[in-house]
């Protein structure tokens, strides 16, 4: 078996999140400067063998698409020039910043320690995966 990639996209900065090879443990893996993000991945498949990359699909409450989709859309393009052969699923990922928020108080971070953008994409982005697998 090979890892799941999982990406909670943002503007700014991307949360990276990993399993095992065998699929069974969600790890985070980094926070990444989005313009930094496809050398990254590029880079990173090159070392680990990826099967399939997981990305962040934002919803509003009624369902309908948040305003960041078209940011995303416009990487997927790019993505799947830079990488064709990897397929993408995409993962509900409402919610996820408040439950990576509420992981950070759970685990005992210091009020300055959850104030760490980065910390909380790669727990976002660990979410989004640990979903993923939960549901497969």
């Amino acid at each position: 078996m090979a890892r799941i990639l999982a990406i909670d996209y943002g503007t700014k900065r991307t949360g990276i999140a990993v399993t095992d090879e065998l699929q069974i443990i969600a790890s985070g893996l980094t926070t990444v400067a989005t313009k930094e993000l496809l050398p990254f991945l590029k880079d990173y498949i090159a070392k680990e063998n990826v099967e399939l990359f997981l990305v962040g699909e934002p919803k509003q409450m009624n369902n309908e698409v948040s305003e960041s989709e078209e940011s995303i859309q416009s990487f997927l393009t790019k993505l799947a020039k830079v990488i064709p052969t990897m397929p993408v699923k995409r993962v509900d990922e409402r919610f996820t910043s408040k439950m990576a928020f509420q992981t950070m108080i759970d685990s005992g971070l210091k009020k300055g320690q959850r104030k760490n953008k980065a910390l909380v994409d790669e727990i976002s982005a660990t979410i989004i995966l640990q979903s993923y697998l939960y549901n497969q």
